[in-house]
């Protein structure tokens, strides 16, 4: 490392200094250094409210070490459903490899693990490469033209922003929807610390409602490759199954019956079924919620308030309506099996910047949150999923919830003087 920290500083002269080639650019050499090392910043003798050297940078390091599970899972899975769907939909059709498996060519017949994680890699890659591209090159063009050190919390954006949508996304698509949020939900406010929705939600909405046939919440698609003439659906891009909320919006007798004749309980949990890339796994969710915890970098008050508003609303409304059929009657822990919420609750409910400051702010913002999604899944006949809805009305609720939290203390404080 100390190779590299001497490296940095020899060329140190050629950004920081404002008559320095190339200081136009150092936001870019400033974001990369500070990436690396953490800030050399004293506070003097006494050192009265500092702790450690956490910064920025190491909170958003510490979410992208939380969802690793989900992004593992979400390789894995890409490959084996599309291994699956191949044995259905390909049958008497010639397999054409893709760009990496033509160096690690597959067994089609009885595909193996290596092969579900190359051609997992093989849709993933160019996914991430797609989110941190255009989101990283639209905050360093920002930086440059506001003199502005570069935003760290894209880090987290880009990952969780190719974890919501299918493998089977169109890259340019995502390119539009990463564009779309960081320029209109994120830098006309000021950049990060100063938007109001979660970016990686305005993503996953911009797609939903531009480009529903990709991103439905009705149905999703194995992904495939192309053939050489790049016509679509030429192996199993057109192989769709209904989202287990498809299934059960859809449903003409007991839900929870519908459910489970078309997926295990054991399928949902582990997430073996088609779907966004990384939210599938509930058991990799879980992991990354624990390690969030303990790092105390997730709130685990909005994680329990969400958990339990959603769990409490489902069983009042099954209660009081009594019905035995469609949405309504799937049973109240079925729907954290079901869709992203327990993702959306972990990973983009806690962020810092668009959800409450205080404690009981957390509590409220997170219960609601696990309402409203009940409410849009079993009432709303439009919408099998209601997490982003909810996530993103929320959002504009939080700086409220705080106001009037705060109100109320002084409110108290004010009465006991």
């Amino acid at each position: 490392m100390k190779f590299l920290r001497n490296l940095i500083e020899k060329q140190r002269k050629l950004y920081h200094g404002k008559d320095s080639k190339l200081h136009k650019l150092w936001p870019l050499f400033d974001s990369a250094e500070t990436f690396l090392f953490a800030p050399e910043h004293r506070t003097g003798p006494q050192r009265v409210h500092v702790r450690d050297y956490v910064d920025l940078k190491r909170v958003m390091n510490a979410v992208i070490i939380a969802l690793l599970p989900c992004l593992l899972w979400a390789i894995w899975n890409t490959g084996a459903q599309h291994f699956h769907a191949w044995a259905k939909f390909g049958v008497g059709k010639e397999y054409v490899a893709g760009w990496l498996q033509a160096l690690f060519p597959p067994t089609v017949a009885e595909p193996s693990a290596f092969d579900f994680v190359i051609f997992g890699l093989q849709r993933m890659l160019p996914i991430l490469i797609v989110s941190y591209g255009v989101g990283l090159g639209i905050e360093v063009f920002f930086s440059i033209i506001r003199k502005e050190e570069v935003s760290e919390g894209y880090l987290v954006s880009g990952m969780l922003i190719a974890l919501i949508v299918p493998a089977s996304i169109p890259l340019w698509q995502l390119a539009l929807g990463v564009a779309f949020a960081v320029v209109l939900g994120k830098e006309v406010f000021g950049g990060t610390g100063m938007n109001i929705f979660n970016p990686a939600m305005l993503v996953r909405a911009f797609l939903f409602f531009s480009f529903a046939g990709q991103i439905s919440g009705d149905a999703v698609w194995a992904a495939g490759n192309q053939a050489p003439t790049g016509v679509p659906g030429y192996l199993v891009d057109g192989y769709s199954s209904p989202t287990a909320l498809a299934v059960v919006k859809q449903a003409t007798t007991n839900a929870s019956d519908a459910l489970q004749a078309a997926y295990t309980h054991a399928d949902l949990f582990f997430g073996n079924m088609t779907g966004s890339a990384g939210e599938m796994s509930k058991l990799a969710v879980l992991l990354g919620a624990a390690y969030l915890i303990f790092t105390g970098i997730g709130s685990w008050r909005v994680m329990l308030a969400g958990v339990l508003s959603l769990v409490a609303s489902a069983f009042l409304i099954k209660f009081a309506s009594g019905a035995e059929t469609g949405p309504i009657s799937l049973l109240p822990y079925e729907h954290l099996l079901c869709g992203g919420f327990l993702f959306g609750i972990v990973f983009m409910a806690t962020d810092p910047v668009s959800s409450p400051e205080t404690n009981l702010g957390k509590w409220i913002y997170g219960a609601l949150i696990g309402f409203v999604t009940i409410l849009v899944r079993t009432i709303n006949p439009a919408y099998p999923e209601g997490t982003m809805l909810a996530i993103l009305l929320m959002n504009a609720f939080a700086p409220g919830i705080d106001h009037f939290v705060v109100a109320a203390n002084q409110k108290r404080r004010m009465a006991r003087a």
